[in-house]
């Protein structure tokens, strides 16, 4: 089977995106696993483009694990800009899981996407019985060894936790990660976030992505980051979110919904053979 294919990143959150509104393309999980696989074509998430008569399109997430994903910021604005190219209108709105989300095309490749407004009940995240969701008191470790007890739960799609830690290369992100990610605590699992506060409108972090693992970016766990800072009168309603890759500005308006703004790559075509 060939598979005429995009690929593209934000921030090195990269994408392989297959446009299902003309002629459908299924595939199974394998396969989906196979495509994303570093040794193959590669790539955090595989996206389907499919067609919606209410907005744009329809966009579907999955998981390099092969799991449909609620969610995914920077996989929106990528396929944004893509059809942006294709309408020709810097005005795009985008079906998903969690919602229609749309997005704005600014100049050099800089696109904003209203994320919308968190979830921050235990039920709606979900957590696997009633707890404080803006302290879960759950156990990481350093690489001193010392015990760090927080996390902030939050859901912007799909389920993440935050943990604001003095230093965050103090912290194992690939054991951490998968501990908390698997932990009973989240029965559809969750993103884990590691973040330090440098400022009211800085926050730097490390992402183990649910399903994905370690990512270079991670766009709604840039904006649960920066909810859970104001959350926790940590920082402002304005707030760059620092990847080793570059940052994500997020703002939170007045109505508590969430803004996400970054770059995205070039569109690249690639042809899949399965």
């Amino acid at each position: 089977m060939d598979i005429k294919a995009f690929k593209m990143d934000g921030l090195g959150n990269d994408f392989v995106i297959i446009d299902n509104r003309k002629k459908i393309i299924n595939l199974t999980k394998d396969q989906i696993i196979k495509i994303c696989d570093r040794n193959f074509i590669g790539c955090d998430q595989l996206i389907f483009i499919e067609p919606d008569s209410s907005a744009d399109a329809n966009l579907r997430f999955f998981n390099s694990d092969g799991g449909e994903s609620g969610a995914c910021g920077n996989g929106t604005r990528c396929v944004a800009n893509l059809i942006s190219n294709e309408k020709n209108n810097k005005s795009i709105i985008l079906n998903t899981l969690s919602g229609k989300l749309k997005s704005e095309i600014l100049e050099k490749k800089i696109v904003t996407t209203e994320i919308g407004k968190p979830k921050l009940k235990w039920n709606e995240i979900p957590l696997s019985k009633e707890m404080d969701t803006k302290n879960l008191n759950i156990k990481i470790i350093d690489t001193n060894n010392k015990e760090h007890l927080g996390g902030t739960a939050i859901n912007v799609g799909n389920p993440h936790i935050v943990f604001f830690v003095k230093k965050i290369e103090n912290f194992n992100m690939e054991k951490i990660g998968p501990e908390i990610e698997n932990h009973e605590i989240f029965p559809e699992k969750c993103n884990v976030t590691i973040a330090q506060i440098f400022n009211k409108n800085l926050i730097k972090v490390k992402v183990w992505e649910r399903g994905a693992g370690l990512t270079k970016a991670c766009g709604t766990a840039a904006c649960a980051t920066a909810y859970a800072g104001k959350l926790n009168n940590l920082t402002e309603n304005k707030t760059d979110i620092e990847f080793a890759t570059g940052k994500l500005s997020i703002s939170i308006d007045e109505k508590n919904s969430i803004h996400m703004k970054g770059p995205v790559s070039n569109i690249k075509e690639i042809n899949i053979k399965l």
